[in-house]
């Protein structure tokens, strides 16, 4: 008997080492599973938490580790308005996927850069199989065509220059830079703003043209003017968004809407739609505010407010994307805000997160 109780706790030992050899040897990562635990679980943005945000991954169903969602405070800080409901998706570039959504590009018949289709999220979300769905530039209709007002790449192919003029009666023109979210080669970030040349070439400047409403212009920009141009192509993008405006760049405070000249009534309260980048952390962040009453005192936000809450959130480059009845951001197909029109609206393009 003595033998038997010498030997019962070395047997044991060696069969919870042969189920744990076996479970860490099956060539199957846990990694998410355990990080998905509640006992293990560790919140992998505390600093967003920190500011009242509240992780609200489990009301989207299963997430992967390096993707989380996060809904604002109902008080903002720094933000005056009343009721704030905001949501942000926020991914761990070594791992997530970032995508630009659309089929748009150039058309003889229509001659420009459109689309005869536009997509639902929802749509986008089922054709992309992306764990976060939002959508993207400014668009317009004429004829039965789509046309892009904002530039789109897609896996270093460009699919669509940002708007290069603006005139309210085709006699007075102005030829504006307008700002652009670029993934480069590497998989990180950067805001920019562009012009596209009658020559073909899709110019990148580090600042804003500087426009002067009381005199039209008579010459567009090129590769020293503004300043000077960087061509992109496919060596130095991967994937790229328009939209209006450039909020932060290099960290600092731009909302550059006035000389983008778009409108996207960037001074008044509205549903919003933006796209961010945290270096420090190579961090992406998706972001879509509710607004319009669709819950009772949510007016929205403006460009300025939300410029104010991404750089509170880390980023250091964000882009405002279309807005209004278009902004709808999707987690596993669900909707995050209420969209002003009552159900989402069709638009051009997107951008996932996977």
């Amino acid at each position: 008997m003595k033998s038997i109780k010498l030997y019962i706790p070395i047997l044991i030992s060696a069969i919870v080492f042969a189920f744990s050899f076996s479970a860490c040897g099956d060539g199957i990562s846990h990694e998410d599973t355990l990080a998905n635990w509640k006992w293990d679980k560790v919140e992998a943005n505390p600093a967003i938490v920190k500011q009242g945000w509240t992780n609200v991954d489990s009301v989207f169903g299963s997430l992967p580790a390096y993707v989380n969602v996060y809904l604002s405070p109902v008080k903002v800080t720094d933000v005056a308005n009343d009721h704030v409901i905001a949501y942000v998706a926020v991914a761990d570039m070594k791992r997530a996927t970032f995508g630009v959504l659309g089929n748009v590009g150039w058309n003889d018949a229509a001659q420009g850069f459109c689309s005869t289709k536009l997509n639902t999220p929802t749509e986008f979300y089922n054709s992309s199989n992306g764990l976060i769905v939002i959508n993207g530039g400014l668009f317009f209709e004429d004829k039965g065509f789509y046309y892009s007002q904002s530039l789109i790449y897609k896996d270093g192919t460009m699919l669509a220059p940002n708007q290069n003029y603006y005139s309210e009666d085709w006699t007075n023109f102005w030829y504006p830079t307008i700002g652009a979210f670029i993934q480069k080669p590497d998989k990180t970030f950067y805001t920019t703003w562009t012009y596209y040349a009658s020559d073909g070439t899709d110019y990148s400047y580090d600042a804003c043209k500087k426009i002067d409403l009381t005199t039209p212009e008579t010459s567009a920009p090129d590769a020293t003017h503004p300043s000077k141009g960087t061509a992109l192509n496919n060596t130095n993008v991967l994937n790229g968004i328009g939209g209006v405006s450039v909020l932060l760049h290099n960290g600092n405070i731009m909302d550059t809407y006035k000389d983008e000249m778009l409108d996207v009534s960037a001074a008044s309260a509205q549903p919003r739609t933006a796209i961010g980048y945290d270096a420090t952390n190579n961090k992406l962040i998706f972001f879509v505010c509710e607004g319009r009453q669709m819950t009772d005192g949510v007016a929205g936000l403006t460009t300025a407010q939300v410029t104010t809450i991404l750089k509170a959130l880390g980023c250091s480059e964000a882009l405002n994307l279309d807005g209004g009845g278009s902004s709808c951001m999707l987690v596993n197909g669900k909707e995050t805000i209420k969209p002003s029109d009552g159900k989402e609206r069709s638009v051009l393009d997107g951008c996932f997160i996977k």
